[in-house]
């Protein structure tokens, strides 16, 4: 349906691009000072992520018939470094769901989690916390 691409040259502390030129950013690793503005893997992960869960979440809501204004989606990303000294992400999600009761709202987050790509890409691989919020 879609492929996007974008390239990164010299890792955390470079720049990435995508091939469109929208996504124009230098890069620098969280709590690195630095001219400019910047951005790292990790804001960019959550902002893919969060607007996907978003869409999914209004998917579900309407495959039950539901129009539901407002709906709103923050995720947090992390990063720390594991055992094997390697790293590892984690991922909390938030899922403001307004107008609804917290059943309803739990069950569509519950759907949306089985819609969004991210969420299946990172099921197993990435420890993930997710919250519903009803108002």
């Amino acid at each position: 349906m879609y492929r996007a691409a974008a390239t990164a040259q010299e890792g955390r502390e470079g720049h990435v691009m995508s091939e469109d030129g929208i996504i124009d950013m230098n890069l620098r690793p969280p709590g690195k000072d630095g001219d400019g503005p910047a951005t790292n893997p990790e804001q960019l992960f959550a902002a893919g992520y969060s607007a996907c869960f978003c869409g999914a979440l209004n998917l579900a809501a309407l495959r039950k018939h539901l129009r539901i204004e407002g709906i709103k989606v923050t995720v947090s990303v992390g990063i720390g470094k594991t055992e094997e000294e390697g790293f590892m992400l984690d991922v909390e999600i938030t899922a403001h769901v307004p107008g609804v009761d917290m059943e309803t709202a739990l069950g569509l987050v519950e759907d949306a989690e089985g819609i969004c790509p991210y969420s299946k890409a990172t099921r197993g691989n990435v420890t993930t916390v997710v919250k519903t919020l009803n108002d």
